[in-house]
C-alpha cells in the first residue's frame, strides 16, 4: 500500500506541520508513503520539492499570480481566498507518474493546482480539510457564511454584493469538477469542520468523516518549568501568558485584538505576556503587561520548552479547525484559554484542561486565563491537559485510524 501524502509545503503554516507529521508517523508504522510539496524547506529525502529550476521559479510565482483576480475586489478581508485557477501546474502529472495507491490531499492552495486538476488524479483521493477552502467558493475563513450551502456569491469575504462574482464563478468551477471525482473521501480534522462539510452542497455526494491531527507526544511532553524559563532568559517570579500563531500580530483570525482587550483586564504587576510567531510590532500595542516577542520557532524541541515555560495558553482565534498550538500546548501540560468556536472543544474540556470562553466576549476570555493562573491545584490542571492528548491525539492511537481508512479504501477501489 503506497501512499502519497500532497501538500503546499512542508513545513510553513499548520497544515504544514500537521501533513507532515501525518507522514512521519506513517513511515514509523511501517507504510510505503511519500510526501509531495510545492515548496521544499527541509532536507527530508522522503518529501518531494521542485525536480528543476524551471519548477523551482515557478513555486516562487504561483502564490502571487494565483491571487491576481482578487485585485478587482478592493473591499474584501484580509483573510485568505485562493482562485486556484492557474494552469500548467506539473503536480498532477507528477502525483500520476508516481502511481500511489491512495492520494492524500491536505492544503493545495498558493496556485499548486488548478481546481479542475484535482479530476486528473488517477488513485482514489482522501482530502483532510484544514480550513473552510474545500467547500467554499474560495474563501479559507468563511466566519458566519453560509452561502456555501448554496452556491456562494455575494461575498462577505471579498466584500462583493454581486450574485455572481469570483466566489460563485469558483463554486461552479468546484461543482462541476467533484462531479467527475469517482473516489473520494473528505476527513474533517474537527467535529465542528465535519458538519459543515456535510452541511456543503459541494460535498453531498461524498463521504465525509471525523479524524483528526496527530501529534508525537514523546517530542511534546512536559517539562520543568523553571529550567525551561531559564533557558528561554523569561522571568522566574511572573505568571506568563502565551500567545502565538504564524502571523501572529497581522493575521485579524487570530485575535490578537481580542487578546489585547482582555490583556487590559488582567492585573500586570504579576503577569508578562510572550508572544511566538511574530517579531515585535512597529508600533505598541498598549499592553499593561511587559511583552516579550520571540519570533518563529521552527524546531519542537525549542516550542516544547516555550509551552512548558508559560504558565496558560491564549488561542483567542475567531475561527479554528483543529488548532495545532492548543494540542501541543496540552500536550507539554500547559492549560489553553479560547473561544468555544471551531474544533476548540474536541480539545479543551471546560474548567478541566483550560477554559472555553464565551465567543468573542473579551471579558469572558480574561476571566478564563484569570481562572487558570488562579488555579487552587494547578498540577492537576496540568494532568488533565497532558491526558486529553495522550488519549486521543497521541501518533499512534491515531495514525493507526488513518491505516485501516487507507487499507478500507484502497479495498474498495478494487472491488
Amino acid at each position: 500500500m503506497r501512499i502519497l501524502i500532497v501538500n503546499s509545503s512542508d513545513s510553513t503554516g499548520g497544515a504544514a506541520r500537521a501533513s507532515y507529521r501525518l507522514h512521519k508517523s506513517l513511515l514509523e508504522c511501517g507504510v510505503d508513503t511519500q510526501m509531495l510539496v510545492q515548496g521544499k524547506s527541509g532536507d527530508d529525502f522522503t518529501v518531494i520539492g521542485s525536480e528543476t529550476k524551471t519548477q523551482w521559479v515557478m513555486e516562487k510565482l504561483r502564490p502571487l499570480l494565483d491571487s491576481l483576480p482578487l485585485s478587482l475586489y478592493k473591499r474584501r478581508t484580509n483573510t485568505p481566498f485562493s482562485p486556484n485557477w492557474l494552469p500548467f501546474s506539473s503536480i498532477v502529472n507528477r502525483i500520476n507518474t508516481i502511481n500511489p495507491d491512495i492520494v492524500h490531499l491536505h492544503w493545495i492552495a498558493d496556485g499548486m493546482m488548478r481546481i479542475e486538476d484535482i479530476a486528473k488524479i488517477k488513485a482514489p483521493i482522501i482530502w483532510s480539510l484544514h480550513d473552510d477552502w474545500g467547500f467554499t467558493g474560495g474563501c479559507h475563513i468563511k466566519w458566519k457564511c453560509k452561502r456555501y450551502q448554496q452556491a456562494c456569491g455575494q461575498c462577505p469575504r471579498l466584500g462583493s454584493l454581486k450574485e455572481n462574482d469570483l466566489s460563485h464563478k469558483i463554486f461552479l468551477r468546484k461543482q462541476k469538477t467533484f462531479a467527475k471525482i469517482q473516489n473520494l473521501t473528505i476527513i474533517g480534522l474537527s467535529r465542528w469542520l465535519t458538519d459543515c462539510a456535510k452541511d456543503s452542497s459541494l460535498f453531498k455526494a461524498f463521504h465525509v468523516m471525523n479524524l483528526p491531527n496527530l501529534i508525537n507526544t514523546e517530542s511534546y511532553a512536559p517539562f520543568d518549568k523553571r529550567q525551561a524559563r531559564s533557558l528561554i532568559n523569561l522571568p522566574l517570579d511572573k505568571k506568563l501568558i502565551l500567545f502565538g500563531a504564524l502571523k501572529a500580530t497581522s493575521d485579524i483570525n487570530k485575535g490578537y485584538t481580542e487578546l489585547t482587550n482582555s490583556l487590559l483586564l488582567i492585573d500586570s504587576k504579576n503577569t508578562e505576556l510572550v508572544v511566538f510567531g511574530s517579531g515585535q510590532p512597529k508600533s505598541a500595542q498598549g499592553f499593561k503587561q511587559k511583552a516579550h516577542y520571540l519570533g518563529r520557532l521552527y524546531d519542537d524541541v525549542s516550542l516544547r520548552i516555550l509551552y512548558a515555560a508559560a504558565d496558560v495558553m491564549v488561542v483567542p482565534s475567531l475561527q479554528e479547525n483543529l488548532s495545532n498550538a492548543i494540542m501541543e500546548s496540552l500536550a507539554c501540560g500547559t492549560p489553553v484559554v479560547g473561544f468555544d468556536v471551531g474544533g476548540n472543544s474536541d480539545m479543551i474540556e471546560h474548567k478541566n484542561n483550560g477554559y472555553l470562553a464565551i465567543p468573542f466576549d473579551t471579558s469572558d476570555l480574561a476571566h478564563g486565563i484569570e481562572w487558570v493562573l488562579n488555579h487552587p491545584k494547578p498540577t492537576e490542571l496540568a494532568q488533565h491537559a497532558r491526558e486529553k492528548v495522550m488519549t486521543e491525539f497521541d501518533s499512534h492511537i491515531v495514525a493507526s485510524k488513518y491505516i485501516t481508512l487507507y487499507e478500507q479504501v484502497c479495498k474498495a477501489s478494487k472491488v
